[in-house]
């Protein structure tokens, strides 16, 4: 007969854990030695009580049915599909394509992966009517699940213009009105946090950059797909996805807009290093953990060598075997909702969807996401909070091991570069400011290569 042991113990309250604890202080004060505060200015307490707890927000976090996505560069259409049906054949769940040229031969593509079942996101880097009239063609002969991920605002923010200088929202329409099989509305929000954002901005940036599709897109009756970083902050991170779906469902309700969302997450690049690139594995495991226990839909991970590598073999099989582990041997998709009713986590939740709403309200007052972006106001908030953070990096109080604590000395990296792993600056004429993605460790790596280069 089972017994219940724990009958043994008197519960103890939130106010006798305080007395305790102020008692070990020995009369230092508990708010201003044991409470701290984040930059997006959320306070942290030492413990969390069941007393002080709010009730949880059954957000409904799918976590058993979340994805493992094989990110591939076409370039080559036939070395694509072998490189799609061996990702598939060793473990990945659903495809990502990233396709640059409207003219490759997306008929061919799609009809020789063996995608049965199998989602795809076509990452386009143009907005093309006909192309996505003709991948919405294939999906209704193949009955696929096909997400045509293009984002006219992320194009406008990242590069300073819009896809050809044209009307891209009279584009969108058009296409809202004549694709019935795929999803096409796409968020791309990983360019605020890989340029610096907080964690409040991130969510109020990518709220509004909904937003502005809601207010101008005639008709949406599909799913939108956010695409959003993790940083590595572990159980905000989880929090700050479990905001973002409850803040988009509350902003979907005013438009009566009945679709969750479709997260796509992946690792930040903000933190990872070129020195000592090994370390990024760790840095990618935890994220693509807090991605998977925060509810994204797909999870695409980094390869370790992302930043100097072109594209190769052995990275994408280490990037895709870390979330398999995660999923076959850690399982991590056995239990939905596994951060439900965790008080610290479902506090985090609250105070980061709470800043973000008014940050949010903020943006739309003052005209929207657009106007803001036009006028340099979104730029210049980015840069700032991004600032602070190269100022603790800088000073050593943001750690990045093996780079600015623990170096060694004689990494070399001079001689493995297949890409150049740094901003790159390139006059031109846009119309707006671009927001730039900055990793912390830019600085520092280019000094380390100008030693290398020394006799």
């Amino acid at each position: 007969m089972s017994q219940n042991l724990f009958n043994d113990f008197d519960s103890i309250s939130s106010k006798q854990w305080k007395q305790q604890i102020q008692f070990e202080l020995k009369g230092a004060d508990y708010n201003e030695t044991l409470v701290w505060e984040t930059p997006e200015g959320i306070k942290v307490k030492p413990f969390y009580h069941k007393d002080e707890a709010q009730k949880p927000f059954a957000i409904g976090t799918k976590v058993s049915h979340f994805e493992i996505v094989q990110n591939i560069f076409v370039f080559d259409v036939e070395k694509s599909i072998r490189k799609a049906n061996d990702s598939i054949a060793r473990g990945a769940e659903s495809l990502r394509f990233t396709i640059e040229d409207k003219t490759i031969d997306i008929v061919k593509l799609l009809s020789e992966v063996n995608f049965n079942e199998i989602p795809v996101y076509l990452n386009l880097k143009f907005l093309s009517t006909g192309f996505i009239q003709k991948v919405n063609q294939i999906a209704a002969a193949k009955n696929a699940v096909i997400h045509c991920l293009v984002d006219p605002i992320h194009q406008l923010a990242s590069d300073g213009n819009w896809f050809e200088n044209k009307d891209n929202f009279e584009i969108l329409n058009t296409i809202a009105s004549s694709t019935k099989n795929i999803s096409f509305i796409h968020v791309n929000a990983t360019l605020y946090q890989n340029a610096g954002a907080n964690i409040v901005q991130q969510l109020a940036y990518t709220l509004a950059h909904a937003n502005e599709y809601f207010n101008r897109i005639e008709s949406i009756n599909q799913s939108i797909t956010i695409e959003i970083s993790v940083g590595t902050n572990y159980f905000f991170e989880i929090a700050k996805l479990r905001a973002l779906r409850l803040l988009f469902n509350t902003l979907a309700t005013e438009y009566n807009h009945n679709f969750d969302c479709h997260i796509i997450a992946t690792p930040t690049k903000r933190n990872k290093t070129l020195y000592d690139y090994n370390v990024n594995m760790l840095r990618t495991t935890t994220e693509c953990m807090s991605a998977i226990l925060g509810g994204a839909n797909a999870v695409a991970n980094l390869a370790y060598d992302a930043l100097y590598h072109k594209d190769n073999e052995f990275g994408d099989r280490i990037s895709r075997n870390q979330l398999l582990i995660l999923k076959k041997e850690s399982y991590f998709d056995i239990v939905n909702n596994p951060a439900d009713g965790t008080y610290y986590i479902e506090s985090l939740t609250a105070q980061l969807a709470e800043k973000a709403l008014v940050l949010f309200k903020e943006i739309e007052a003052n005209g929207g996401l657009l106007k803001q972006l036009k006028e340099g106001i979104i730029q210049k908030k980015i840069q700032e909070s991004a600032s602070k953070e190269q100022e603790l990096f800088d000073a050593g109080k943001e750690i990045l091991l093996g780079t600015n604590k623990y170096p060694n000395k004689n990494d070399r990296m001079s001689h493995d570069l297949e890409l150049f792993p740094f901003v790159k600056i390139k006059p031109r004429k846009t119309l707006i400011t671009p927001i730039i993605e900055k990793r912390l460790a830019e600085k520092l790596e280019q000094e380390r290569l100008e030693t290398e280069k020394q006799p």
